[in-house]
């Protein structure tokens, strides 16, 4: 007789879990337990059901019982909730939700893959009415179309601007309806510095959704929403996005090990406290091998790889867990936005030295279709040039580059491994020296002293001080907007106008990307300048930075006019 391997839940990390340890035992028996109506579905894809993407929300099953037993000799029982885990008989009770009966099954290996929550706070008055909804599974979505249809509902508010979030209003707004977005934080998308998600914030408001920021939900009702600040949205639906929280209480109930996260503690085998129960995916804590410490990662390429190595571990195959990193995508309309590892506001938190380069290069050489500029942050050590991560934006394919990023952390590289590294070029794919190698050589220069940088951030600091600011693009850009302040020497004028540019206080050198400014910085330093600094980002990064902020709050502008181009 095989093991008896009983496993609750499915999807990502459940259902791998079986499937490997079918793959690896023909004579196992294998029972998976789901609460819900449908054991594996495409979780990541549900909000594209609300566009008419995904057509049919049936799609959006990926395999079903009877498709488990056919291929895999895999019983899958679904609306059956494991209701308590009784480890001294190595037993759990599971209750039947069609019938209501509960009963016993017994089991040699257990694994726990029971997700997570969407946070619901009952401190928020209306948060249980009918016209709240959440997006975690293929029921929830459903019914959340139903009722939009069902109604003809037109303004929908979805509170949480994180990749459930985004996800969902872009969809809905793509479906045609009238979108709020709410977030409690200063910007959307934690995993991005406040620099970068400026880019999205734009994206979002160019696209007709309403965006409003640092204010939170106090009261749902039939009709709107009202804020913490006491302003009132109209909303007759209302998606909860603000994040989960694990289910952790079957583990908890039966005495099993919580970390200090919140999430089930775990071994690098995936193995409990209990060395019969394993547990992988949503509900578990994880280590992050960047910050050396605990952290939580609902994503699901992480949980496969965890569900792989719970089964292998079963029969005596050693995984090795080198933690995770944190690697994710989202789409915004027409950007992607990428990131990975340790955003700069991150890696400081956790008390890293570090600092960042951020160039704004063609995704593909200039002369092709479709070439547009990529915003590329990388985040680094200092002083020792090891990569912590990366962020990217931009129409082009920022998945590939921060792949590349992701490969790099893992195998400790830095900034030098990665100014070498050997990529595929084409101009209708990229360009000779790729982004990714471009950001190494900025971060080089950058970690050897070889130029000084100001962030973004801190040009309208500049500018109210009435700093010298050269801004060295051509006329013609300069007289399509620049920074109210900053004095036009071209870069194919600078070095016959030096006389014009002073010795004795700091001078902040800015273009469109940074490229020109660079080398202008580097012209000076060579004619004996030791005074000069290059704004990072320029002028797109200066206009994205202060664009939202200026249409949403009314103060002065710093430049004459914004040009994205």
């Amino acid at each position: 007789m095989g093991k008896k391997i009983l496993v609750v839940g499915g999807v990502a990390g459940g259902a791998s879990a079986a499937a490997r340890a079918r793959r690896l035992d023909a004579s196992a028996e294998i029972v998976i337990f789901e609460k819900g109506p449908h054991v594996s579905f495409s979780n990541c894809s549900l909000p594209y059901h609300l566009s008419g993407i995904v057509e049919d929300s049936d799609h959006l099953v990926m395999m079903s019982p009877e498709r488990f037993k056919k291929q895999y000799d895999i019983e899958a029982r679904v609306n059956s909730e494991v209701v308590k885990i009784l480890r001294g008989e190595k037993k759990i009770q599971v209750k039947n939700l069609a019938t209501d009966e509960v009963y016993e099954e017994a089991y040699d290996k257990l694994v726990l893959s029971p997700g997570a929550n969407a946070i619901l706070p009952r401190s928020i008055e209306g948060i249980a009415g009918p016209n709240v909804f959440t997006v975690r599974n293929v029921v929830d979505i459903k019914k959340l179309q139903g009722y939009l249809e069902d109604n003809n509902i037109a303004d929908i508010a979805v509170v949480g601007g994180g990749f459930i979030g985004i996800e969902v209003a872009e969809n809905l707004r793509l479906a045609g309806r009238n979108v709020s977005v709410v977030e409690s934080a200063d910007q959307v998308m934690a995993p991005f510095d406040f620099d970068m998600a400026q880019i999205l914030h734009k994206e979002l408001t160019d696209n007709g959704i309403t965006l409003i920021l640092n204010d939170g939900v106090k009261r749902i009702g039939p009709e709107a929403i009202e804020l913490q600040s006491g302003r009132t949205v109209e909303a007759k639906a209302v998606v909860m996005a603000i994040g989960v929280s694990p289910e952790t209480g079957l583990a908890r109930d039966a005495g099993l090990e919580i970390g200090a996260t919140g999430g089930i503690k775990v071994d690098h085998n995936f193995l409990t406290s209990d060395s019969d129960i394993y547990a992988v995916g949503d509900a578990i804590e994880v280590y992050n091998s960047l910050t050396l410490k605990p952290s939580r990662l609902a994503l699901a390429g992480p949980a496969q790889r965890q569900a792989r190595a719970a089964a292998d571990h079963m029969y005596g195959i050693p995984s090795s867990s080198k933690g995770v990193i944190g690697s994710s995508v989202v789409k915004v309309f027409e950007l992607g936005a990428a990131s990975t590892g340790l955003s700069f506001k991150a890696a400081k938190a956790a008390g890293i030295p570090c600092d960042f380069a951020y160039v704004i290069p063609g995704d593909k050489v200039g002369l092709m279709p479709g070439s547009n500029p990529m915003h590329f942050k990388l985040v680094y050590e200092y002083p020792t040039g090891r990569i912590l991560g990366a962020q990217a934006i931009g129409k082009g394919t920022v998945d590939k580059r921060m792949d590349v990023i992701a490969a790099m952390i893992t195998m400790g590289g830095t900034l030098e491994d990665l100014k070498e590294l050997e990529l595929c070029y084409s101009p209708v794919f990229g360009t000779a020296k790729d982004v990714v190698n471009l950001a190494a050589l900025v971060g080089l220069n950058l970690l050897y002293g070889r130029f000084r940088q100001v962030p973004v951030s801190k040009v309208r600091e500049l500018v109210e001080s009435n700093a010298f600011i050269v801004d060295v693009r051509e006329r013609r850009e300069y007289d399509a907007g620049h920074l109210k302040t900053a004095v036009n020497i071209p870069l194919s004028e600078l070095r016959g106008r030096l006389g014009e540019i002073p010795r004795d206080v700091p001078v902040y050198v800015h273009c469109r990307s940074s490229q020109r400014s660079y080398n202008a910085v580097m012209a000076l330093q060579g004619r004996g300048y030791d005074n000069v600094v290059n704004i990072s980002g320029s002028y797109l990064a200066i206009c994205l930075y202060e664009y939202y902020t200026d249409m949403v709050t009314g103060r002065e502008k710093i430049v004459t006019e914004y040009n994205f181009n």
